[in-house]
């Protein structure tokens, strides 16, 4: 099979945003009225799917995705601690009806209910609602819930210790994920997502995180941020920090996404970290939707990259399939369950 274990749904119909807008409005008293959550009927959602990440799937070649909400849409630093975890239950119940309609295309990953008040416990409650109730196979955890400005503890702080239990408990994996960036200063694509990946990294490094919690796992996304293009500078820096090499610190339990878009960084993230730690991801419809002048191919085409570093039968197989089924261990179970 080919996994796909970064993909959103941004196709959603525009009434899904519209709430969200006036949802929002409420709660700065812009808006008199809580606003109602509308009808999205299934054939608004089988149209949105079938035009749109299902057809990418047929045309590019895979057979499944980890599919979780807008990651942009998120909004953590918006919106009140109640209605970000009413928000989450919508968006996540969209992901959990599309699963439904297409079992053998799709997994649910579940948006958490951060928020700036900081507190952990309604994300541990849909979490396990996500996991236990709709048979999600993991979450995006956001390690920034201020949208830039860092106001959470660092990730391997105890802050964030009862979810990585419950994490554990689960045995489900996060994706490391932040939403949009309130900065006009950090493009919330280009800048927010890929810093947040790098600062993630170095944290872990600083950390001993995984002494605490060893069967947790990890995954950095959108090739790890900067992180295997400065690999030399984070060796150096555990060395400098009395930490173990970085193999043995953090590679039994971080991994990196494939969501890197063009061939020469493709070919140093495989270089530096090796197929052992990487899973294939495009992130479906996410940050860059354009055709690459260059190859004449879209950018977020990642298979392509992957196809043309010409790796052994047993090396491509754990980057296509193998390392999701090991760090997604419920996407394992379901799949067995499908025959599969």
């Amino acid at each position: 099979m080919i996994i796909d274990c970064h993909g959103h749904y941004t196709s959603e119909p525009p009434e899904h945003h519209a709430f969200r807008k006036t949802q929002v409005e409420f709660v700065e008293g812009r808006r008199d009225a809580m606003p109602v959550y509308p009808g999205i009927t299934d054939e608004m959602l089988r149209a949105t799917i079938e035009q749109n990440q299902l057809r990418l799937q047929r045309e590019r070649g895979s057979d499944l995705t980890i599919l979780s909400p807008r990651a942009s849409g998120m909004g953590h630093h918006i919106g009140s601690a109640e209605n970000n975890a009413e928000w989450s239950r919508i968006s996540n119940d969209l992901i959990a009806r599309i699963v439904d309609m297409f079992p053998a295309n799709f997994a649910g990953v579940c948006q958490l209910p951060q928020s700036m008040s900081g507190d952990l416990k309604p994300a541990l409650a849909e979490l396990e609602r996500c996991v236990v109730e709709l048979g999600f196979v993991g979450c995006n955890l956001n390690p920034d819930p201020s949208g830039g400005f860092w106001s959470a503890p660092p990730i391997h702080d105890s802050y964030w210790y009862p979810l990585f239990e419950k994490m554990v408990e689960l045995q489900v994996p996060a994706m490391i994920h932040v939403s949009g960036s309130c900065s006009s200063c950090l493009h919330t694509t280009g800048a927010h997502y890929i810093n947040a990946d790098t600062a993630v990294f170095m944290q872990l490094i600083q950390g001993d995180l995984f002494s605490a919690f060893p069967d947790l796992k990890l995954i950095i996304p959108h090739g790890g941020g900067a992180a295997p293009y400065h690999w030399g500078r984070y060796r150096g820096l555990a060395m400098m920090l009395d930490r173990p090499g970085l193999g043995e610190h953090l590679l039994r339990n971080v991994f990196f996404d494939s969501c890197v878009y063009h061939q020469a960084g493709i070919d140093t993230l495989f270089r530096v970290v090796g197929p052992a730690n990487i899973l294939f991801g495009s992130e479906l419809l996410g940050a860059v939707k354009a055709i690459d002048p260059e190859t004449g191919f879209a950018f977020d085409d990642t298979r392509r990259y992957i196809d043309a570093l010409s790796l052994g039968e047993v090396e491509q197989h754990a980057v296509f399939e193998g390392n999701v089924r090991k760090v997604y261990p419920r996407l394992d179970a379901r799949l067995k369950a499908q025959g599969r």
